[in-house]
């Protein structure tokens, strides 16, 4: 068994329950599209929650989709409370994960060079 700081536990949950308020179609804002929550990583005293997403799209759309989740973020960080059973509240704050573009475009390198070798 392995064993986890409780950020690194509270993070998860709070993962967890986001996926939940974007699974039930609860963030309604037309800005915010199809994204995949990637990580959270929170503060070790739990008072600030960095939510990484990531989704495909052109750079605008990252951009109103940044703009829909910055505007959410009040009420995320009511329900993540409420959901988690925080004596705190954290502070929510989202950023683009570009870790998953980047693996998309080393992945598509080895393929091309692989093509090249004839293997």
């Amino acid at each position: 068994m392995t064993t986890h700081s409780r950020p690194e536990r509270v993070g998860q949950e709070i993962q967890a329950a986001i996926g939940q308020l974007l699974t039930r179609g609860e963030l309604r804002d037309p800005r915010i599209g199809f994204i995949t929550i990637t990580g959270v990583k929170v503060s070790p005293d739990l008072r600030v929650a960095r939510v990484f997403y990531s989704m495909m799209g052109t750079a605008q759309e990252r951009e109103e989709t940044q703009k829909g989740l910055d505007a959410a973020k009040g009420f995320v960080r009511r329900e993540v409370t409420a959901a988690v059973n925080l004596r705190v509240s954290p502070e929510v704050f989202f950023t683009f994960d570009e870790s998953v573009g980047e693996g998309d475009k080393i992945d598509r390198l080895l393929r091309e060079v692989k093509q090249k070798e004839g293997w």
